[in-house]
């Protein structure tokens, strides 16, 4: 089934926040991983596992380092599960 972008963002924002304690409401479409919410790569791959399982999509390894925004992964994860 598949999920609105909203509904995408506030998932993610839980991944986020219980992989890195940061709180949801920082997790927004604009925000890059790296720069602006200071997640690291072994953390990013938790992130992708976690939203993986929680969305029911692949994210394939070599699609990762696109998704250097909230809203690139929204969107992946929008388009794969259509």
């Amino acid at each position: 089934m598949a999920s609105t972008n909203e509904e995408i963002l506030a998932g993610l924002a839980e991944i986020v926040n219980e992989e890195t304690d940061l709180p949801v409401e920082d997790v927004q479409m604009d925000k890059s991983f790296t720069e602006d919410l200071d997640i690291d790569s072994i953390s990013m791959m938790t992130i992708v596992v976690e939203a993986e399982g929680k969305f029911d999509v692949k994210i394939p390894d070599e699609e990762v380092k696109n998704l250097k925004t909230v809203g690139d992964a929204v969107t992946f994860i929008a388009k794969a599960q259509a």
